[in-house]
């Protein structure tokens, strides 16, 4: 009876973490999604607030960071998107749309760069 309780805290240890993790993305995703109707309605404040939200619930939420990435960059923020997309992509370097997005943003904010240094 005794070890038998003693696997039972084991696993009820071992198991809080992949729960609450579980959780973390659940919340995170319900930040996310509240984060994409509200920019669809043009709320970009908010939805930025709320993929910010999603990220400090989930820090490892891919989705999250770029969905930041262009809240960041449609508020001029580009360091900030910058950040966000490098981060989004070190999460899951082989999601095709964060590369996308991200070589999109570079591609078309290099080049304003160099176009306002002339």
């Amino acid at each position: 009876m005794s070890a038998t309780r003693v696997l039972l805290a084991i696993w009820l240890v071992a198991a809080l973490p992949a729960v609450a993790s579980a959780d973390a993305r659940s919340d995170a995703r319900a930040q996310v999604e509240f984060g994409i109707a509200v920019a669809q309605k043009g709320l970009w404040k908010e939805a930025l607030y709320r993929w910010e939200r999603a990220t400090q619930i989930d820090p490892s939420y891919a989705a999250a960071y770029n969905n930041l990435a262009i809240a960041y960059e449609q508020s001029g923020d580009f360091d900030r998107a910058r950040k966000a997309y490098e981060r989004a992509t070190e999460l899951e370097p082989n999601n095709l749309q964060i590369r996308q997005n991200f070589d999109l943003f570079k591609e078309i904010n290099d080049r304003t760069s160099r176009t306002q240094e002339r």
